[in-house]
């Protein structure tokens, strides 16, 4: 019998829904990643691998405060990963909570973002 833990969990959680969840050129996805120092935010156009915007608590923009992966710095990256979108020329995306329950970082991430202007 296989031992499991939250992080196998997790991961299978998050393959299951990436069979069925794509990011497209008109409609990329969000995908949050988080660890017990950081949290990581990208966007990802999956049709033609390639990452259109990304953010995470290591950005120099955000450098001059001490983030760390708590719910105020999820907020902080949520509003910078929309910023970079929407000047990319990204309004709407499919979002990938990777997993993890939407509750706490993720949930204030998706939030921060949404009030930045991203649709999803």
């Amino acid at each position: 019998m296989a031992r499991f833990n939250k992080s196998i969990s997790r991961k299978a959680r998050h393959s299951r829904v990436r069979k069925n969840l794509s990011g497209t050129p008109e409609r990329p996805r969000l995908n949050v990643y988080k660890s017990n120092a950081n949290i990581y935010a990208q966007i990802i156009d999956d049709v033609n691998g390639v990452t259109l915007a990304s953010a995470s608590t290591l950005d120099k923009e955000l450098s001059g405060e001490k983030l760390t992966a708590n719910v105020e710095s999820a907020k902080k990256v949520g509003e910078l990963v929309a910023k970079r979108a929407l000047d990319k020329g990204v309004e709407e995306v499919v979002f990938d909570r990777s997993g993890y329950i939407y509750h706490g970082k993720v949930k204030e991430l998706a939030e921060s973002a949404r009030e930045a202007g991203l649709k999803f």
